[in-house]
């Protein structure tokens, strides 16, 4: 009767340990692909982002995830795989220089950039994390419009 008592009890323990540790996270994979870049030197950078206030990040301290991409005939794409799902806004570079940082002259970038949502940027039309944000609740692809100023 002890044997039966004992198994019921572990049971029942691994049971609501179970149920508080939750089901696993589902993830996806998230496809980015930037297209009509000046030339193909460099790489593109690829920022992801999953935090309001996140972005601009000029100095690349905020993101969640980044990789680069190598360019071939003026394009690039990278597949962020295993991504939980969530907020997410991405930011690119065109690193024509390979250093993994927006070269500026006086005051603009002289290097190609571009964010999710954003086919344009201006003094009224500042990145920020929640415009450029979108939903990752499935395998999705996106393009980024590169913007050289």
């Amino acid at each position: 009767m002890k044997t039966g008592i004992k198994t019921f009890l572990i049971a029942s323990f691994s049971l609501v340990i179970y149920s508080f540790s939750g089901a696993p996270a589902e993830t996806y994979t998230l496809t980015i692909e930037v297209k009509g870049l000046r030339n193909s030197k460099g790489v593109i950078q690829f920022a992801l982002y999953n935090k309001d206030g996140s972005i601009p990040d000029h100095d690349y301290e905020k993101y969640y995830l980044m990789r680069n991409g190598e360019i071939t005939n003026q394009s690039a794409s990278i597949t962020f795989k295993n991504i939980p799902a969530g907020q997410y806004a991405v930011n690119i570079l065109h690193d024509e220089n390979k250093n993994g940082k927006i070269d500026k002259g006086f005051v603009l970038p002289i290097e190609g950039i571009g964010f999710s949502n954003y086919t344009s940027i201006s003094l009224m039309n500042r990145p920020n994390f929640s415009q450029a944000s979108f939903e990752l609740r499935e395998n999705k692809s996106i393009r980024i419009s590169i913007i050289y100023m």
